[in-house]
């Protein structure tokens, strides 16, 4: 089932400023004339910002397994509420985190088995994968001093810098799988460099090719 519009995701370990390239590629593309759906996973959505609230800045400990059926049930809700619609109407869709994340923080960070997180996947998307993935990567240890840097962290902005190499592990793995609809880019470059490496590739991989986001 195809759909009008483009899903692209932003990734990458905390500090790796994905967040800050989604919002430049956004302005640029409304400058250009496109329509954009700008959001993110978790808290696209009302229900998503609850679930958010108690995933990055719950006072108690919250179990591995538990954490990822929240992502899983914030992902079902983003997917029919948020994202599909956006789809339908023709809109660039640009998702701070999606899927990939889960595969590199609750499998590889938290040592949930793959097949598990893959299945669970599925059911919360129906299969809708982006477009396009951009991954802001860098060495754990340099990124974290960014975060540092920015004052009170989140629980997933406290974890250890081993729990952060092994996130980095997952997403390289993600990265190496599929290497079509993900592109790695060096997160250390300077903001506008990487923002014109966005921009070169999102005109060149969406725009010429005229493809579109699909359930798989």
């Amino acid at each position: 089932m195809k759909h009008n519009g483009l899903f692209i995701s932003f990734e990458g370990i905390d500090g790796s400023g994905k967040s800050t390239q989604l919002q430049l590629c956004a302005d640029a593309l409304q400058q250009k004339g496109q329509s954009i759906l700008v959001t993110r996973n978790p808290g696209g959505t009302d229900f998503g910002q609850e679930l958010r609230q108690i995933l990055l800045h719950s006072s108690y400990a919250v179990d591995p397994i538990a954490e990822l059926m929240l992502f899983m049930a914030d992902r079902a809700q983003h997917r029919e509420q948020v994202i599909l619609p956006a789809l339908s109407e023709g809109k660039i869709v640009l998702c701070d985190r999606y899927s990939d994340s889960t595969i590199a923080y609750q499998g590889y960070g938290r040592g949930i088995p793959q097949e598990t997180i893959l299945q669970l996947n599925q059911i919360a998307t129906q299969g809708l994968a982006p477009h396009l993935t951009f991954l802001f990567d860098g060495e754990p240890a340099v990124l974290a001093q960014r975060v540092s840097k920015r004052g009170a962290s989140d629980r997933m902005e406290a974890e250890s810098l081993n729990f952060r190499t092994r996130v980095r592990e997952g997403y390289l793995a993600v990265a190496q799988k599929e290497t079509q609809r993900v592109k790695r880019l060096d997160a250390t470059h300077g903001i506008e460099i990487l923002h014109a490496q966005v921009m070169e590739i999102v005109e060149s991989t969406c725009f010429a090719q005229s493809q579109h986001a699909q359930v798989l």
